[in-house]
């Protein structure tokens, strides 16, 4: 769905206030004044009552259902709200670090003054990603980021720190059992599963869903996505978090988790010289396919290659 405005030029603040009305529902634009929902119920409902708005403040406004013949296709637009959200999460993420860092520091064990400060932070900061979330139309990455922070920043406010809470897990739990994931599997999810294949359970079986509201059927055992047995833990991302439950470690994996991390979180934590490079094949890796198992073979060999390398390298 698409909305086509024109505004006055009085009064001043009409700009403004649309344009934040129009970032507070999840709109892209494709063109000057011209932005986009998912057509659905709730986006009509949305552009409509906007539509109102500008209409009573003395601008034009037309809404539209659009389908798009040449130029820009479906999947660049959906692209475009992905890497919106994307963008949205990633500063998100970036305001919960900053607050640990200059709020809380390096100290495990906070005060009373911290500890309230932490539960108000988390609030507010949940708050946003909820916000987020319900205009997040397509499951782009970065949610699990920031839920990891926030539930690492809940663990430190009222026990140990995440990383040394990660549950202790046994590889034979998981034998024989299904592992799900979210559909458009990239970096963290692409690692993980060739993790699980190879040191885990050299006979999982995968499978792709939709990343809101899946209900796991027995047998079934999640990894990054919300609510999953496996998922960003504090400042962990998932091929971390499998590390260390399963307490799996060599050099070249740890090398090989310090890649992954700094892809996926784009913190610059580790700052590992490949990992330009290999965001880039990933990358290319996605691009060649839409279909997630084809994604998986060639990260299975990617990630054979480069934990070759690692596990070598001196």
């Amino acid at each position: 769905m698409v909305l086509i405005h024109q505004l006055p030029p009085k009064p001043p603040y009409l700009r403004v206030k649309v344009w934040r009305r129009l970032q507070s529902l999840g709109a892209v634009p494709l063109k000057n004044s011209v932005y986009a929902l998912p057509n659905t119920e709730a986006c009509r409902e949305d552009f409509e009552w906007l539509l109102r708005e500008i209409h009573k403040e003395g601008g034009d406004a037309s809404l539209c259902e659009a389908r798009l013949i040449d130029g820009l296709s479906d999947d660049d637009v959906r692209a475009t709200f992905r890497h919106a959200r994307e963008e949205d999460y990633r500063v998100l993420a970036r305001e919960v670090r900053d607050f640990v860092h200059t709020s809380l520091g390096a100290r495990r064990t906070l005060t009373a003054e911290q500890r309230a400060l932490a539960g108000s932070a988390i609030d507010r900061f949940r708050k946003r990603l909820a916000e987020l979330s319900r205009v997040d139309f397509f499951e782009a990455p970065g949610r699990e980021a920031v839920e990891g922070l926030l539930g690492g920043l809940a663990e430190r406010a009222s026990g140990p720190d995440a990383a040394s809470a990660v549950r202790a897990w046994q590889r034979v739990d998981v034998q024989g059992r299904t592992w799900v994931t979210r559909k458009g599997i990239h970096i963290d999810r692409i690692a993980s599963a060739w993790l699980i294949r190879r040191f885990i359970d050299p006979a999982a079986s995968f499978k792709f869903v939709p990343a809101k509201a899946y209900r796991p059927a027995h047998g079934e055992v999640r990894f990054d996505m919300f609510e999953a047995e496996f998922t960003h833990q504090g400042d962990l991302c998932t091929f971390e978090v499998l590390l260390r439950a399963f307490r799996l470690g060599d050099p070249g994996l740890d090398r090989l988790a310090a890649v992954v991390h700094d892809i996926d979180l784009k913190d610059a934590k580790f700052s590992p010289a490949e990992a330009s490079g290999i965001d880039h094949l990933v990358a290319g890796i996605a691009s060649l396919h839409a279909d997630d198992e084809a994604r998986l073979a060639d990260g299975r060999v990617l990630f054979d290659a480069l934990y070759e390398y690692f596990r070598k390298r001196k």
